[in-house]
This record gives structure tokens, C-alpha cells and sequence, in this order.
């Protein structure tokens, strides 16, 4: 045990990347408060010892993360701050090259490091802590890791060399976890995991994320669920009864495709066609009336022509999703795709991006006029200028769509829901009024 003294040590986490290393921030700054020292995120104020949680999934990733603790060097070289480390899924993948060209950095830890990291800087890892975390989010919405690692063959994923193979959470641990958030005031669980369709394949010998929604959503307090990151090949089709039949499950679902292209996928490994996947698609909406659907696709993958591009522009256009986010190929060392060259130049890349969130900007604008004069239960996140800003149940935080409101002329308070008549909307927000 680290000797305890009168002023407690400040240490100051900066985040990342995903969700999922939001999570790992947050289970990290609950177990150095427990043991007394005095935790920020990602504060402007000085501390005596920086811990960077580092993103390592694509290249403006990495180069983040990169030139985040290269900042962090120079102020330690400055006298600014005593002690920095590093951590996450740079570290993991990255870790003897990080050593050999950053100097500054008094230690690096992977993604499974906790303990180690927490003993390094004198403090227990506590077992006890299930479910408690410092949360940086607001504290009315919060991510629920349900799983770790990975075990989809997908070519261009660098995820399983980071964070390893699938692990789910126990129910119990998770349904414990949702009690303690709930009781702190948390009104919305996100549920996040690099495959969240393939939860209780490895703990239960069968896929039940339909069992954890349900128990999940009988936690009072809970008002919204929702998910994300479900696969579609091998789709549990059980989610859809329950997000139906289940008031406070959110009619969402975030399922990332990737491509429509046949050749595509199979190159990607994705275990899909392009004509299971449209009827994946209609069959989710189908059992789910009025569900939006979230994905995304990579662009500029090795091997992609342009009739591969012009598919997945139809293959959108025919689809018409609520929302959609492009990612172009990154390059990634010991992957699959790796081995393929990559030959798509990254002017084409971004050309081909641009074409496609023309597309789908087209959609959105087109999906949120049909929103014009209809009331929606909105949650409200913060208040921003002049306006109050929220969202409905189709919107996930930072990602999706926001419904702003007039301060001057409405009020409403912020992590509380309130019932807004959209009055008027452009392709990625809506206008509204409390009624």
C-alpha cells in the first residue's frame, strides 16, 4: 500500500479513441479514487502524473495518439508534470517501437494491464469495484462494455492484436453494474463491444444478448437502451422481438457493414453477400417498425474499382439508412488484408468518400423533413450557446443526429427528458419547441 499523505497525488487521464476505451478510462480513474489519489479527465489544470489512454485502430488514430503523448513528453520535459504513462491499444500493439522512439514515457501498458498499472503508481487494484466507475460522460447516459476482444476473421481489423479474443461479461455482472450506474442517476445504458451479437457465445455456449437486453431493461431507472456494434453475419434475430416488444429498449441499431460489393466482402472476410445483407436489413425492419438503422462502410479497400464503388453508392441510395459514417482503408500491419496491395490512392480514397456522404447526406436531409411537425421524447445532453441540445431515440451521442431547442424561448433541464415538436430540420439536426 502507497503511504497515505496529506495532499493526495492529481493525476489526469486523456482518452482516446472508441466507447470502449471511454469505459477503460473510466473503470481506471474509479480505481485510483478508491485509492485516494485526486483523478481528472482530461483537465487543463496541472498534475503531477498524466496517464494517456491511446487509440491504435487506423492511421489518423494512431497519429493522435502519437503526437497526444509526444505533447505530454515535452511538458514533463518542461518540469510541467512528474511522472507519464501510457496505456491502451497503442501500447498493446505498439509497444517496443513506442519505447524506442519516445523518450519521456516512464512506462507503457497494454489494454489487460489494469493491475499492473495501478501497482506501478503504489495502488491496489480493487476487486470489489464491479460496475463502479468515474464517469466523464454526463451522468444521465452511460457506456456498458459488454465484451472484450474479438473473434470475427475480418481482414482489414487490427482489433483482435489489441484487445484479444471475445470475452463476455457475466448477466449477473452486468445487471449489478446497471444497478449502480441507475442509482447514480444514469438514464440511458449504450451497450458497446467490438461484436455485440456474439455475446454468451463463449460464457453460455449460445448468443444471448436478448436475455442481457431484457434484464437490462428491467433495471428501474433505465429508460433508454440501446445497441450497438451488432455483425450481421450470423445475426441473432432474437434482439428484434425484444427491441419491439420491450418499451425502453430504443428502436436503434447500430450495425456496421462495411461494403456491398460481393468481391468486397469476401476479400473483407465478412461471411456475408450483398443479398443476405439487404435481407438482414428488411427483416430488421420488418420485426421492428420504425427502427433507425446506423452503419458504416470502409472505402479505398485493396482491390476496390470503381464498379465496386458505384455498388455500394446504389446499394445506399436503395437502402436509405437513418445514418451512415465512411471510414477510408487504413493499411494495417499484421492483418489479413495486409498481405493485398494497397492500391487505391488516397485521392480516390477521399473522392469515393465524399460521393458517398453526398449520398448520404441526400437521405438524411430527405428522412429528417418527414420529421417536420411530429413530437419526439427528447433527452437532453448540455446546453450550448443559445441552445438546448438533446436527442431522440434514434440518436446515439457524438454520432447521431441533435435536436436543438431556443433557450430564450423554452426550457428544459439538462439529463431530464422532455417532449419536443420538431418544427424544422437540416440533414444532420432538428429544430424543435417544448410542448
Amino acid at each position: 500500500m502507497r503511504t497515505k499523505i496529506s495532499k493526495p497525488i492529481k493525476v489526469n487521464v486523456v482518452t482516446l479513441g472508441c466507447s470502449k476505451n471511454v469505459v477503460d478510462s473510466e473503470i481506471l480513474m474509479g480505481q485510483l479514487q478508491a485509492n485516494d489519489f485526486d483523478v481528472e479527465h482530461e483537465s487543463s489544470k496541472n498534475a503531477e502524473i498524466v496517464i494517456v489512454n491511446t487509440c491504435g485502430f487506423i492511421d489518423n488514430a494512431k497519429q493522435e495518439s502519437i503526437d497526444t503523448i509526444l505533447h505530454y513528453a515535452r511538458e514533463k520535459e518542461k518540469g510541467k508534470i512528474e511522472k507519464l504513462i501510457v496505456t491502451g491499444c497503442l501500447s498493446e500493439r505498439y509497444k517496443p517501437a513506442l519505447e524506442k522512439e519516445i523518450k519521456g514515457v516512464d512506462n507503457f501498458f497494454g489494454t489487460h494491464d489494469l493491475p499492473l498499472l495501478l501497482k506501478t503508481l503504489g495502488a491496489d487494484y480493487k476487486h470489489e469495484l464491479i460496475g463502479e466507475r468515474l464517469m466523464t460522460t454526463p451522468r444521465h447516459f452511460a457506456y456498458m462494455k459488454i465484451s472484450e476482444g474479438c473473434d470475427r476473421p475480418c481482414s482489414f481489423c487490427a482489433i483482435p492484436l489489441m484487445r484479444g479474443q471475445h470475452v463476455s461479461k457475466p448477466i449477473e455482472e452486468l445487471v449489478k453494474e446497471a444497478k449502480v450506474l441507475a442509482a447514480k442517476g444514469t438514464k440511458e445504458l449504450i451497450l458497446i463491444a467490438q461484436d455485440s451479437t456474439f455475446y454468451g457465445l463463449d460464457l453460455y455456449k449460445e448468443r444471448r444478448l436478448h436475455k442481457l437486453m431484457e434484464q437490462l431493461a428491467a433495471v428501474e431507472g433505465i429508460e433508454w437502451l440501446r445497441v450497438h456494434y451488432a455483425f450481421p453475419s450470423g445475426f441473432p434475430l432474437e434482439i428484434l422481438d425484444v427491441m419491439r416488444e420491450t418499451p425502453n429498449i430504443c428502436k436503434y441499431l447500430d450495425i456496421p457493414l462495411q461494403h456491398a460489393s460481393d468481391n468486397m466482402l469476401k476479400s473483407m472476410r465478412r461471411g456475408i453477400t450483398r443479398e443476405k445483407t439487404i435481407s438482414l436489413i428488411n427483416t430488421i425492419r420488418e420485426k421492428v417498425p420504425g427502427v433507425a438503422v446506423r452503419t458504416t462502410f470502409i472505402t479505398g479497400y485493396p482491390g476496390e474499382t470503381e464498379k465496386d464503388h458505384e455498388t455500394l453508392l446504389r446499394f445506399l441510395e436503395e437502402m436509405r439508412f437513418d445514418r451512415a459514417g465512411v471510414f477510408t482503408y487504413s493499411h494495417e500491419e499484421n492483418t489479413h488484408a495486409y498481405t493485398l496491395k494497397d492500391d487505391v490512392d488516397e485521392e480516390t480514397k477521399q473522392r469515393r468518400l465524399d460521393e458517398l456522404m453526398q449520398v448520404q447526406q441526400q437521405i438524411s436531409y430527405a428522412v429528417n423533413q418527414n420529421k417536420i411537425g411530429t413530437t419526439c421524447k427528447v433527452l437532453f445532453d448540455r446546453k450550448e450557446g443559445n441552445y438546448f441540445v438533446g436527442r431522440t431515440e434514434f440518436d446515439s451521442p457524438e454520432v447521431d443526429n441533435e435536436v436543438l431547442v431556443e433557450a430564450q424561448h423554452n426550457y428544459v433541464r439538462i439529463g431530464d427528458f422532455a417532449n419536443i415538436k420538431i418544427t424544422s430540420a437540416e440533414a444532420f439536426d432538428l429544430m424543435g419547441v417544448t410542448v
